[in-house]
């Protein structure tokens, strides 16, 4: 029987859980309190304290479809639901968790809402930040020997160049959700793309990540053309007349292809394309067929019983962002209730050794990169309301394990701690 997080599914996975999960269900049998253990402000419990750092969200953005519900909590919920989790077995381990949570608006000092956390106690930062707010972070001197988990932030070069001895990831690296799409491409045979790419920053970085995942597994990229940002008056009458029109007109000239490939991050015109190309062609990247850490249509491998439990305490789909947060909070609680400790540097030794395995209802444990600190982890390849297939495809084999066929390897890694 699978029981979620208590079991990870897949060739040579093992119960990981199972004894603390049957301790914690004896206990609420015999209808003792659910505190019973570790309880707040015993001397005999230890305490550990993680700090969530975002930005207000945007108010100038709206989302593309009336469809699309407005976030203001995303990551907050899924780190709560971890913290939620990690007390359900730390109870019975004296240990407890705790959240304390800052958010600076997106014109405000982010270095504030750090001092903010540290105040309060936190021990551990999570990042909902973009780069360069999150590279400010990690250049404090208030920080000092903190370890950061970023959520959010999929930049290559945070796992290259750019890469921090205490930061570690839990969100995909734009290169690692090119090469899970790029995999199932080539299972497809789909192997000639045509490229659309926006003329944003992240549509840039994009383009140039699904250049290098068409090279590792021998795609062609027939053509490319940049999409000028215009909001295409799709709330005027008549606007999808325009779209209709435009669209067939801009991708004509492309090359004989298998697949559209569409480099759109921020979502303002990827969502066009489908249905209105001028050839019959499938529609992959940012929309249509997409790569993404988690979807709300995934349920293999007890990942419903993740998505109920989340929509029960938020009130609506688990997002990557939400996910990529309930693994950073998870992988301490692993780490600690291994190690019986909440010692930074137990904990750490831990989550970078080869017994360190975290279910994550993706088929296949996760655990940390040596050489960059990103999490590897399967990837979902999904349409807009089921998944298609998870990556690494079979056959891509690799001689640690077939998650290191998703990014930068290491041997191609330009990290250097």
């Amino acid at each position: 029987m699978q029981t979620g997080d208590d079991w990870t599914a897949g060739p040579g996975c093992r119960p990981r859980t199972t004894g603390w999960l049957l301790l914690g269900l004896a206990v609420v049998g015999l209808g003792l309190p659910a505190t019973a253990g570790a309880q707040q402000g015993d001397p005999q419990v230890e305490t550990l304290t993680l700090g969530y750092l975002g930005l207000e969200p945007d108010d100038e953005l709206e989302p593309l479809s009336v469809l699309d519900p407005v976030l203001d909590d995303e990551g907050r919920q899924g780190a709560r639901l971890a913290i939620s989790d990690n007390n359900a077995t730390g109870q019975f381990l004296g240990q407890r968790f705790e959240l304390v949570e800052a958010t600076v608006p997106r014109d405000g000092e982010v270095l504030e809402g750090l001092d903010d956390l540290i105040g309060q106690g936190a021990d551990w930062i999570l990042s909902d930040l973009p780069r360069e707010a999150l590279e400010e972070v990690l250049d404090a001197s208030a920080l000092g020997d903190r370890v950061v988990f970023n959520v959010t932030a999929p930049d290559n070069a945070l796992r290259g160049d750019a890469c921090h001895p205490n930061l570690f990831h839990t969100t995909p690296s734009r290169r690692m959700l090119a090469d899970a799409l790029a995999q199932f491409l080539a299972y497809k045979q789909w192997d000639r793309w045509a490229l659309v790419y926006g003329n944003t920053d992240e549509d840039r970085l994009l383009a140039e990540a699904l250049r290098e995942s068409a090279r590792r597994f021998g795609h062609d990229i027939v053509g490319e053309k940049m999409w000028p940002h215009d909001p295409m008056a799709r709330r005027a009458e008549g606007g999808f007349h325009a779209i209709q029109r435009e669209i067939p007109v801009f991708v004509q000239d492309f090359d004989e292809h298998d697949v559209l490939v569409i480099a759109d991050e921020n979502d303002y015109f990827g969502e066009y394309f489908p249905y209105q190309g001028w050839l019959p062609r499938p529609v992959a990247g940012t929309q249509g067929l997409i790569a993404t850490a988690w979807h709300r249509a995934h349920e293999s491998w007890g990942g419903v019983q993740l998505q109920r439990r989340f929509e029960e305490q938020a009130g609506r789909w688990m997002t990557p962002t939400d996910f990529a947060a309930w693994l950073a909070v998870r992988s301490l609680g692993e780490a600690s209730a291994r190690t019986g400790s909440v010692a930074q540097g137990e904990i750490l030794d831990y989550m970078l050794g080869e017994e360190f395995e975290l279910a994550g209802y993706l088929g296949l444990p996760v655990s940390y990169r040596t050489w960059n600190h990103q999490l590897r982890q399967p990837i979902l390849v999904t349409g807009p309301r089921m998944v298609a297939s998870v990556s690494p495809q079979e056959g891509y084999l690799h001689p640690r394990s077939p998650l290191d066929s998703l990014g930068a390897d290491e041997g191609e890694s330009t990290c250097r701690f």
